[in-house]
């Protein structure tokens, strides 16, 4: 019987089309509907007041540029069963289904330990059972044990399509232009070489204006110091919820909506009921806490929730090399001056680190394919690939503080 066709309206690819029937069951499911409520990036509609996008959007971005993909694949002789080409785009629709509220800012407050792409594979599994073995394919790829490895490296890879929608999208949200690459020629240089990607040389070019692309949308939109702050005030304010919790077991009937997430045992597999409750959660959830404990009666927690509510944020300093302890202690006195104990000046005076790399020369480097057929790798053609500026890890050290004039 002939299948009625479903489209989505993107604004970055115009109708995205859904090729087959599991596919539009994955995503009528409650599971991926969630997403509808998951911000893309965050808390960086503090910076960008466009970048409300969801995770939802990104995930059908994705499966349109693996759609492509395969198609430039199959046009240059490769052969994809329409079994493989139907996982391959559940694989990619489902990559993101374990990213908690705001994405990446709450996972470490609510589940230490645990990352999104490990809720992500038991939400595969869960959905498998669902749907009667019918992502058994696609769970072989996304989790990189399916014989043909270029499957698995146009999800999880230095050039994946995970990565050429979230550069163009989140570009396009937040109106910084340095991310908008061009998709269209990355796409059309792919290839398969001894069942690896590789890419024509011709679209050498294109690859490393991708990379550079990555990097200063990292530096300039992803771990822009203002987003930066207000998702560590968001994980210390959930932090400090959690310490309130084990100092009195009462206060978890304050929050139903975190209860099975706070009594987890970090050192134990996430339990099903646990799970079940995460898949519950959205960005909604968490705006609603924060709306309750600005009139909290405790002070600490009432500060910090009120912060972000009202968008009143921390000042913050980034710099090269480590902040000295002697600055550390100075903004320290800031908050026994208003009142606040020295053992929770922790919660208003913090530091780190963060880091990003361009580039990496091990076995996921980016591989050319010359006219010859012979295949190197994409720093021989570009060798400041090779440089530590580009091949290491770009460390930066933050310190965050109150601001001289808070109440």
């Amino acid at each position: 019987m002939h299948q009625k066709n479903t489209y989505f309206n993107d604004p970055i690819y115009g109708f995205i089309a859904i090729e087959s029937e599991l596919t539009l069951k994955l995503i009528n499911h409650p599971y991926f509907q969630r997403l509808r409520r998951i911000s893309q990036m965050g808390l960086s509609s503090f910076v960008y007041p466009g970048a409300n996008h969801t995770r939802f959007g990104h995930a059908l971005g994705a499966m349109h540029i693996m759609q492509r993909a395969i198609a430039v694949l199959v046009s240059k002789g490769i052969s994809i069963s329409s079994k493989e080409r139907e996982a391959m785009q559940a694989a990619i629709l489902l990559h993101d289904i374990g990213h908690g509220p705001f994405s990446h800012a709450t996972e470490s407050a609510l589940f230490s330990g645990v990352h999104h792409e490990t809720l992500s594979l038991r939400i595969f599994h869960l959905l498998n059972e669902v749907f009667t073995g019918q992502l058994d394919l696609a769970i072989q790829i996304f989790t990189n044990t399916y014989s043909r490895k270029f499957m698995h490296q146009l999800i999880s890879g230095q050039v994946d399509v995970d990565r050429l929608d979230y550069l163009k999208r989140d570009s396009f949200y937040t109106g910084v232009t340095e991310g908008n690459i061009n998709t269209d020629r990355i796409l059309a240089m792919m290839n398969v070489e001894g069942e690896q990607l590789v890419f024509e040389n011709k679209g050498v070019h294109s690859l490393e204006k991708f990379l550079l692309a990555r990097r200063l949308m990292y530096w300039q939109v992803y771990l822009h110091k203002t987003s930066l702050v207000a998702e560590l005030l968001l994980v210390k304010t959930l932090q400090r919820f959690r310490y309130l919790v084990e100092q009195d077991q009462e206060k978890l009937a304050e929050t139903p909506l975190l209860r099975p997430l706070l009594v987890h045992n970090e050192k134990e597999p996430l339990s099903e009921a646990a799970l079940a409750h995460y898949l519950q959660l959205d960005d909604s959830d968490i705006i609603w806490l924060l709306k309750q404990w600005c009139s909290h009666s405790d002070p600490v927690l009432k500060r910090l929730a009120q912060q972000l509510i009202n968008r009143n944020l921390p000042k913050i300093k980034i710099q090269e090399n480590p902040f000295s302890s002697e600055e550390i202690k100075s903004m320290r006195k800031r908050i026994e001056s208003q009142n606040f104990p020295e053992k929770e000046a922790d919660y208003f005076v913090f530091h780190g680190y963060i880091s990003n790399q361009t580039y990496f020369t091990d076995q996921t480097q980016i591989l050319i394919k010359e006219k010859s057929g012979k295949v190197e790798p994409m720093a021989k053609y570009v060798p400041y690939l090779d440089s530590n500026v580009f091949s290491s890890p770009h460390v930066k050290h933050y310190l965050c503080y109150p601001k001289q004039n808070n109440s």
